[in-house]
This record gives C-alpha cells, sequence and structure tokens, in this order.
C-alpha cells in the first residue's frame, strides 16, 4: 500500500486547506498547542516523549516536531489511508500506531517504554461518546508523568442563551469569510476526490472494510461542552484543567497531571 511522496503531498496540502473550512484560527491554535508543550518540557533532562491523538495526515505531528526536534513523537489514528499518508509525507515527524483510542488495549498498543510528558490533540476527542472519553481521560491521566499536560485543540458547542450560541457561530462565521476559508473544498468532496484517485484505492478499500468494526463516520452530534470536558478530566485525576486560548467555538483546553 506503499505512497509515492508526490501523491501524499498533494493529498495533505489539501486536507490542510479543507480543514480551514471547520476550525476557527487553525494555525493559530497549533501555535497555542506546541508553546504549552514546549513550556512543560523545557527543563526536561530526558527526551521529551509526547503523544498525539486522532493524528489523521500529520498535521499538528509535523508542527511539533518543527517546534521540538529534540521529542520523541507517537501518533495513534484509526483511519488507515491517513496514517499512511502521514507516513509517507510527514515519517520523520513521529512513529505512527494504528489503533482506536478509547477500545481495550489502544494504549498498550501505543509501545511506551515510558510516562508522557505530554498528550497532544486537535479536532479528534469530541468525537468520542462521553463514557469513552472519561474512560480515555482516565487512561491518559496514568500514562502522564506528574506535572505532564493533556492539551486538546477542539472546537466545543456553546453553553448559555440562544442568543450567546448565535454570537459565537457569527464570530466563527466572519473569521471564516475573511480567511475565505469557503473557497476551498469540503470534508465531502475531499473524500470524494480521493476515491478518484487509483494510488489511493487499496487505502480507501481497507478503510470502508474498518467503518464496521471501528465507527469511523459514525457522527455523535456537536460533542460536549467545555463545562463536561473540564469536570471529566477533574473526575479523571488531573489537578487543573481549562482554558488557555479560545476563539468562537474552538478551542485549546489544558489539563495537568
Amino acid at each position: 500500500m506503499g505512497l509515492s511522496m508526490a501523491t501524499a503531498e498533494m493529498w495533505v496540502e489539501r486536507w490542510e486547506r479543507q480543514q480551514q473550512r471547520y476550525a476557527v484560527g487553525r494555525e493559530e491554535r497549533f501555535t497555542v498547542i506546541a508553546d504549552v508543550v514546549e513550556h512543560i518540557t523545557a527543563d526536561r533532562a530526558a527526551t521529551p516523549l509526547v503523544l498525539d491523538l486522532g493524528c489523521g495526515p500529520g498535521s499538528l505531528a509535523a508542527r511539533l516536531a518543527r517546534r521540538l526536534p529534540d521529542a520523541e513523537i507517537v501518533a495513534v489514528d484509526m483511519d488507515p489511508l491517513l496514517l499512511e499518508l502521514a507516513r509517507t509525507h510527514h515519517g520523520a515527524a513521529a512513529r505512527y500506531i494504528e489503533a482506536v483510542v478509547g477500545e481495550p488495549g489502544w494504549i498498550q498498543a501505543l509501545g511506551l517504554d515510558r510516562p508522557l510528558d505530554a498528550a497532544v490533540s486537535t479536532t479528534a476527542l469530541h468525537y468520542l461518546p462521553p463514557d469513552t472519553l472519561q474512560r480515555t481521560y482516565q487512561q491518559l491521566a496514568e500514562a502522564l508523568r506528574p506535572g505532564g499536560v493533556l492539551v486538546n485543540g477542539d472546537h466545543l458547542p456553546p453553553e448559555g442563551s440562544p442568543q450567546a450560541a448565535g454570537i459565537v457561530a457569527h464570530i466563527a462565521r466572519r473569521q471564516a469569510e475573511r480567511q475565505q476559508a469557503c473557497a476551498h473544498e469540503d470534508w465531502d468532496s475531499w473524500w470524494a476526490a480521493v476515491a478518484d484517485d487509483p494510488e489511493l484505492a487499496d487505502l480507501l478499500a481497507e478503510r470502508r472494510r474498518q467503518l464496521p468494526r471501528n465507527g469511523m463516520g459514525a457522527g455523535t452530534g456537536p460533542g460536549l461542552p467545555l463545562s463536561t470536558h473540564v469536570r471529566l478530566l477533574r473526575q479523571a485525576g488531573f489537578t487543573h484543567a481549562g482554558p488557555v486560548w479560545q476563539y468562537g467555538n474552538s478551542y485549546v483546553v489544558v489539563a495537568t497531571r
């Protein structure tokens, strides 16, 4: 199932453009996540160990590797096609593992040889059902060293009155218009185009075979609000949890072990 570098580069670049439609301030959010990880690992004599949850085609892993060239990054995702894009285009950035976050044995599949300094994620954890999310937070708290952090960049549904929710939605919409984000293809058209590329046919077939097994594409609605994530994180054993950055409904939430 090996891909050419040219093919992987093209599809990763198209992925980056289409994702701008869905994450307000996406690049700044990546930067803030890297800022947090850099800060928390600055005084570490040993090689920092970072886990990227739901890594997709390696967008966050590649940015972290550039910021933290001495770090060891382990990146996990359940999508074989996106993982192969990551391995081909961003192969030096991380060690990529295929596993379903939250399923039994997924932590063991990572092959970690020491506690994590940081676990990071972007636009992935909100897909998890509440019971799976709570279990995952507990597993991550156990895998992190004391003083380690979980850093989650995600879009979370607004709380409060319909008027407040409308303001948040308006902010996101106006920002997308200013960045001309909607000029790019969307999620559905990206995957439709992938289906027309013969070089990706085997990977796409494998992805489709796995859909019933791991639930890829089974949407869970808008996800849980910030207050619920904070509550679940504290119940999981994190000593502090809260947002450090927000633009509209896009957040960076940091939880300290």
